[in-house]
C-alpha cells in the first residue's frame, strides 16, 4: 500500500477499522503528536504492531500540540506522512481533538 493510501479522515478510518473487525482481525490505535518522530516512538509503534493484525495510528491536531514555542515544528499532514512511510504502521489519521479519546469511542471507535 502506498503512503498516501494510508492516511485517511477519522471518520473513514472509523469504517475501515469496523470492516477489519469485522473480518476477524484485531486493531491496536496509538495515539500521539509523534513531532520530531525519534527512535523510542518507532520502537513503541513496533511493539504496538506486535499486539494485533492492524495498527493504526491517530495524531494529535496542529491546534492542540502544548509542546513549547515553535511547536509543532511540523504539520499534522507531515507527521501523518512521516508515520504512513513505516511499514509496520498500517493506517494514520489526524484527531482533531486535544485527546484521544474521540478516536476509541464512539462514533469512531478506531481500536479494539
Amino acid at each position: 500500500m502506498q503512503t498516501s493510501d494510508k492516511i485517511k479522515p477519522i471518520d473513514a478510518l472509523a469504517v475501515v477499522c469496523g470492516d477489519l473487525r469485522a473480518a476477524g482481525k484485531s486493531v491496536t490505535l496509538a495515539h500521539g503528536t509523534f513531532d520530531l518522530l525519534h527512535l523510542g516512538h518507532v520502537r513503541h509503534l513496533q511493539e504496538a504492531k506486535g499486539t494485533s493484525d492492524v495498527l493504526v495510528v491517530t495524531l494529535t491536531a496542529d491546534r492542540f500540540v502544548n509542546k513549547g514555542p515553535g511547536r509543532p515544528v511540523f504539520t499534522g499532514a507531515q507527521r501523518a506522512e512521516m508515520l504512513a512511510a513505516l511499514d509496520f504502521v498500517d493506517y494514520v489519521a489526524l484527531n482533531d481533538a486535544p485527546t484521544a479519546e474521540p478516536a476509541v469511542l464512539p462514533p469512531y471507535n478506531c481500536a479494539t
